[in-house]
């Protein structure tokens, strides 16, 4: 009954909200081969949660999948996670609005990931269980650790909820001529849906097949703007500068990042950051051993970097098509119907017609869904599994238990997602993307790497610097030009770059470094002792396949 309950959910916020928007703008505004798309896409993978429901049952099965996805299968999942609506709508609208600049944040967004396949994948499968706070807290307090990797996370989740809920909201409100309200709602009860149901098993495949449409999508997209060049990157790229109103500037840097310290903060967050993403490390717990989780890093790099290659395509693509006088249908009063985050939604229908757009937009939707339902689960498992059933209920609760209350965390998740992508309307989803790499990086990803790598590390250090990193990450985000101006309304921001990964990131780890080695207690020499068993685990993976230690 419930799932008969949330099906009609969505489908009476849909109709309701289409039929709304319909008084105002008229069905001729309405793409129907791109609507029987979108509903094909949703009823497919509302099956795929149906199936992956019943096979379900135990917390291993609702976290992880069972640890029983292949490496090539998982390198897919997470290059569906990691293609996210910032790569695929935010990144090329960076590029089609200013140049250079946007491609800074592909390459970023590339960099992370042999810092993840030489340093941390291995490991990371062989130490943990659920989440990566398993790792932060394999040899250090529980209880601690737990509240703090619990923080660090739901801040990522709800940073990253926020631009994948804007970009949905947008793509649904051109697609349906609904309100951006009513969208980002449907787009919110979708997601509880999926990850309620079906679990990891069901955002996993969920994000396969994601991956694969949008890897194909792009690649006609990209085949299809170079044909008209002869396909040569250097006569599109000409073209771009000859039509662009900032010309030749375009092809600098400066457009975003307009000084050195923004520029390595920026890059900071998107290397490290990349390492302490939870929803993305939670992805190395549903290999089957260390092996398949170093495949499956070096799969998801390839899908990954080809993608991005083909975004610097659309991104320059985008601005010589939807410069010219043909381009007029995309535009209402002078601006890009959807703004800057559309720009390759509407480049689809000019190489593609209406058919294309629709194929693209489902995509589009299923790249969101997929990413705000590893995000929700992620968020969910740091309240399920860290605080409640390891802090709160000391390790004793019971399965059942612990993925009730993931439940229903993902249905808090949800409501605050969409309170907050109604909130953010207006904001380039890139860009939001990249703070949420900064406190990746800043909270997450000290703890993790000097729990792995520093023997001295003490529960004090990495409780107190951890803090540090998160709070100083967070409190320059509010007081940056972003909040504080753009969102708060303030005529000047007190911080003065919009990116604080240099700061916080420094913060973090000469807080880790100098509470560690002051530490003369008694719990910390026995924490610097264990971590010989720790390390013969990490590099070996015997009991890897255990309860995590305590």
């Amino acid at each position: 009954m419930l799932k008969i309950f949330a099906l009609l959910s969505v489908l009476a916020i849909a109709v309701f909200a289409a039929g709304d928007s319909l008084g105002d703008m008229g069905k001729s505004n309405l793409n129907i081969p791109a609507i029987i798309m979108f509903f094909i896409f949703i009823a497919g993978t509302l099956g795929i949660t149906k199936w992956a429901a019943s096979k379900t049952k135990s917390a291993s099965d609702f976290y992880t999948a069972g640890g029983g996805i292949t490496g090539f299968q998982n390198g897919m999942a997470i290059a569906g996670d990691y293609m996210s609506a910032a790569s695929f709508l935010g990144i090329s609208g960076m590029i089609y609005l200013s140049g250079y600049d946007g491609l800074i944040y592909a390459v970023g967004f590339l960099v992370g990931w042999p810092v993840i396949l030489f340093l941390m994948a291995e490991k990371l499968r062989n130490l943990g269980k659920f989440t990566f706070t398993d790792i932060a807290a394999y040899r250090l307090d529980q209880t601690k650790i737990r509240i703090l990797a619990a923080f660090g996370s739901l801040s990522v989740v709800t940073l990253y909820l926020i631009a994948q809920m804007v970009g949905a909201g947008k793509l649904i409100q051109i697609l349906f001529g609904m309100d951006y309200e009513y969208a980002v709602i449907l787009v919110g009860v979708m997601m509880i849906i999926y990850v309620t149901f079906g679990g990891m098993l069901a955002t996993t495949w969920v994000q396969i097949i994601k991956a694969v449409l949008l890897l194909s999508g792009v690649t006609f997209m990209g085949f299809m703007v170079m044909a008209h060049y002869g396909f040569s990157f250097g006569e599109l790229a000409t073209q771009a500068v000859a039509v662009h109103p900032k010309g030749q500037a375009i092809m600098a840097p400066g457009g975003f990042i307009s000084d050195p310290v923004s520029a390595i903060s920026l890059g900071l967050a998107l290397m490290l950051g990349t390492a302490g993403l939870p929803h993305i490390l939670m992805r190395f717990f549903t290999a089957g051993n260390a092996k398949e989780a170093r495949k499956s890093v070096v799969y998801a790099t390839g899908f990954i970097g080809y993608f991005y290659l083909i975004i610097a395509v659309i991104g320059l693509g985008a601005i010589v098509f939807l410069q010219g006088p043909d381009a007029a249908q995309y535009f209402k009063d002078g601006k890009l119907i959807g703004g800057g985050n559309m720009a390759a939604i509407h480049l689809s229908h000019v190489v593609g017609g209406d058919i294309f757009l629709g194929f693209i937009s489902a995509v589009a939707f299923a790249t969101i869904l997929a990413v705000v339902s590893g995000l929700t689960l992620a968020g969910a498992s740091s309240i399920s599994h860290d605080i409640y059933a390891i802090v709160m209920k000391k390790g004793k609760a019971t399965e059942e238990a612990e993925i009730k209350v993931s439940k229903r965390s993902v249905i808090v998740i949800g409501i605050v997602g969409v309170i907050l992508g109604i909130a953010f309307e207006k904001q380039n989803i890139a860009f939001m993307v990249g703070l949420a790499f900064a406190i990746a990086a800043s909270a997450n990803f000290p703890i993790l790497f000097l729990s792995i790598y520093w023997k001295k590390l003490t529960t004090r250090g990495a409780f107190i610097g951890g803090f540090l990193g998160l709070i100083t990450a967070i409190v320059l985000v509010i007081l940056s030009p972003t909040v504080w101006v753009e969102i708060l309304g303030n005529a000047k921001a007190i911080f003065p770059y919009k990116h604080p990964a240099l700061f916080s990131v420094t913060v973090a780890f000469i807080g880790i470094w100098f509470f560690s080695i002051t530490d003369k207690s008694e719990s910390a020499k026995k924490e610097i002792e264990s971590y010989d068993a720790q390390n013969v685990r990490a590099e070996t993976g015997i009991g890897a396949d255990g309860a995590v230690a305590h």
